[in-house]
């Protein structure tokens, strides 16, 4: 468990606009793994000035349970006039916060009218007196990695000598090509400290829509209010002809137009739909004008979503505001916040940061813990993960997410001027997306000619493959055969049978696995648990039930559960007889017999099995009763009612299911699947496709 004195850690700069507020949000996001109790303290803000973004930031993150006042210390104004009392308040306010929270983590100051130096001591004296390690955030902008080096020296001695203990150098915005030549600068002026390079993110620093339009004093003609917060990338100013604007758009790009020029507007917008050309963030239209009537019928009628924006200012003071509208990371865009996360997750190894703080896992793990290590294990060793159905919009607006985190590369089935065309239109930026028809030609013959070898003595030509293998599921399924795909996530548009049936035949069991069964990954409050089999066996064999208690303990392993198998009966031990409890007696004797080295215990009710009251008086001597985390349900009727009944009453999180005994990861989605339900699918695919390799590396290693 975490130890019972509170572990801050102190973001600081020596500087400004470094970017340690997107540092601080990736190191929560890092401890949120690991306990229930984050918090986050600001010992100095300006109170007059509107709310800090910071704080409203980190104090928005799902796994802070924390308002904006109770996460801030005192005034710059009175650590300017008053330094000790301020000092004294700040660590009294710190020690109040310690009590409630396992981890805290400090944002230093960010005021500009103190010089630099001055700024350093203060922030390592507070540092130093909280007893907290410190994470020293530079910014790389416009510097040579010498120069970045020596600032980094002078950082390090100055906290040091303030008896404050640096533990990471991290360079934030950087350019990309030097992010090696700069670390090669730093470890050497830094010894015994971590460093880390995180090269300059546009999508982080741009502003957002409704700054580009708060800085054109500009009003709203018409858009979706969702799109903004959507990031603005860079302007194209409209002041040519169609085709020559056309060329120059960019990816979330906004365009300003003359507001007089309305024979662009419906170029533009044709643009936005088509899919063939990068999606706009924004249209602004300049010089007051009034866009004619019979213009706004034309363009309201082909789209309702990319915002129009209308401003006063001239084309030129227009795209002037523009240019220095710059963006900052703040709570309210998801583009934004992802952005962040991969950044950090990417290039700073949280897991040598955290080990440096001496953060050990708590034994409570809740839904957000659960969900924040599984992100954080798919983006250690990033998966292909093809999705058959891509047109579906829940689908893009999950794959945008995914990519986004940078938790897995994702292909897409369909075709490709359709999909991007309908995510456009949609909003969502899935341009690293890799998109594939199921016609393509090259792709088509390929696996034709493979899926006719496998299934040729059930009879099936190579004229027969064709025809099948132009079914998403089919072409799915081969991709990951192939090995062109690391797994398969599909369902959201397709029934179950759908989805499965081409992994019985092309993919088929792994060695040893008697069956495909599933599991549900159920996060209660306070743990994770393993329910088995819920959607795949109506009524499974002795034989069979084993196998799914041995793949199911493999599976909790796989997600770091340690396994300890209840084998579940309307009865415990000896006490009941008949043929539904002798198969679930026999099942647990093979899964002893198989597998000595797991904890199993059967037949027990599911009480004994979960409540160490009940397990004392029923199984007192066993090692699983009361303390279970995997249950094997006895049929598939109760394994699907128990399922969702714990879901519905209890208030879980039931992830899955999650297909195992397949040769390689596919997994099925529920029509009336989530959004977050089919990237949480698309991440658990991605963790077994890891496992999947490193068990071809030890069998290759092995032979």
């Amino acid at each position: 468990m975490l130890r019972d004195v509170t572990q801050s850690v102190y973001i600081a700069s020596p500087e400004g606009m470094t970017g340690k507020s997107m540092v601080a949000f990736g190191l929560l996001e890092a401890l949120a793994s690991r306990s229930d109790r984050v918090g986050v303290y600001r010992p100095v803000v300006k109170a007059d000035h509107a709310r800090d973004y910071a704080v409203d930031l980190l104090t928005s993150h799902p796994a802070v349970d924390q308002d904006y006042d109770d996460a801030i210390g005192v005034d710059h104004q009175l650590l300017l006039s008053d330094p000790d009392t301020a000092h004294e308040r700040i660590l009294s306010r710190h020690r109040d916060l310690a009590e409630r929270y396992s981890m805290l983590v400090v944002l230093g100051s960010d005021y500009d009218d103190l010089a630099n130096p001055t700024e350093m001591a203060f922030n390592a004296e507070v540092a130093a007196n909280m007893g907290a390690p410190v994470v020293l955030v530079l910014s790389g902008l416009d510097r040579s990695p010498d120069q970045i080096a020596a600032l980094a020296a002078v950082s390090v001695s100055e906290f040091s000598a303030h008896h404050a203990a640096p533990i990471a150098v991290v360079v934030n915005r950087a350019e990309i090509e030097s992010l090696d030549a700069i670390e090669a600068a730093v470890a050497p002026r830094a010894p015994g400290v971590l460093v880390a390079v995180i090269p300059e993110n546009p999508v982080i620093m741009a502003p957002t829509v409704q700054e580009v339009k708060d800085a054109v004093d500009g009003s709203l003609l018409q858009g979706n209010p969702e799109w903004m917060d959507r990031v603005s990338i860079g302007t194209v100013i409209a002041a040519m002809s169609l085709p020559n604007v056309l060329s120059r758009l960019t990816e979330n790009c906004t365009v300003i137009a003359p507001g007089d020029r309305y024979d662009l507007l419906p170029g533009l917008i044709m643009a936005q739909q088509s899919g063939t050309f990068p999606s706009l963030s924004s249209i602004v239209l300049t010089g007051g004008y009034d866009v004619p009537e019979e213009v706004l019928r034309l363009i309201t009628g082909v789209q309702q979503d990319l915002p129009i924006i209308a401003s006063d200012l001239s084309t030129f003071d227009t795209a002037v505001r523009v240019d220095r509208t710059r963006g900052r990371l703040r709570a309210g865009s998801g583009q934004k916040m992802d952005a962040a996360r991969r950044a950090v997750a990417e290039h700073l190894p949280t897991s040598e940061v955290l080990a440096a703080l001496e953060v050990s896992r708590s034994e409570v793990v809740t839904p957000m813990m659960f969900e924040f290590e599984l992100l954080a294990r798919a983006r250690g060793e990033k998966k292909t993960i093809v999705l058959p159905e891509g047109d579906e919009p829940r689908i893009l607006a999950a794959a945008e997410a995914i990519l986004a985190r940078g938790v897995a590369d994702l292909i897409l089935l369909g075709e490709e001027n359709q999909i991007r065309a309908k995510a456009s239109q949609l909003g969502h930026d899935i341009s690293e997306a890799r998109i594939v028809s199921p016609q393509d030609p090259e792709h088509l013959e390929r696996y034709a000619t493979e899926y006719a070898r496998l299934r040729a003595k059930k009879g099936v030509t190579l004229d027969q493959a064709r025809a099948t293998i132009q079914d998403v599921s089919y072409f799915g399924t081969m991709m990951v055969q192939m090995g062109e795909a690391d797994g398969m996530v599909s369902g959201a548009a397709h029934s179950t049978a759908h989805t499965i049936r081409p992994s019985f035949e092309i993919i088929k069991t792994k060695p040893g696995a008697q069956i495909v069964s599933s599991v549900f990954l159920m996060a209660l409050e306070d743990r994770v648990l393993v329910y088995g089999d819920c959607a795949v066996n109506p009524d499974p064999t002795a034989v069979q039930l084993a196998d799914i208690a041995a793949q199911s303990a493999a599976t909790a392993e796989q997600f770091g559960i340690a396994p300890r198998i209840a084998m579940l009966s309307y009865s415990t031990g000896t006490s009941g007889t008949g043929a539904d409890v002798d198969k679930v007696r026999e099942a647990t004797e093979i899964v002893r017999s198989a597998n000595p080295g797991l904890d199993v215990e059967g037949p027990i009710q599911y009480d004994a099995a979960v409540d160490a009251s009940v397990a004392k008086t029923k199984l007192p001597d066993s090692s699983v009763a009361g303390r279970a985390t995997v249950f094997v349900f006895p049929d598939l009727n109760t394994g699907n009612n128990t399922y969702k009944a714990v879901q519905r009453s209890a208030g879980a999180i039931a992830i899955g299911p999650v297909l195992q005994g397949l040769n390689k990861p596919v997994n099925d989605l529920s029509r009336g699947a989530l959004v977050d339900d089919i990237i949480n699918t698309v991440v658990i695919t991605a963790i077994q496709a890891q496992a999947e390799s490193a068990r071809l590396a030890d069998s290759a290693a092995e032979n």
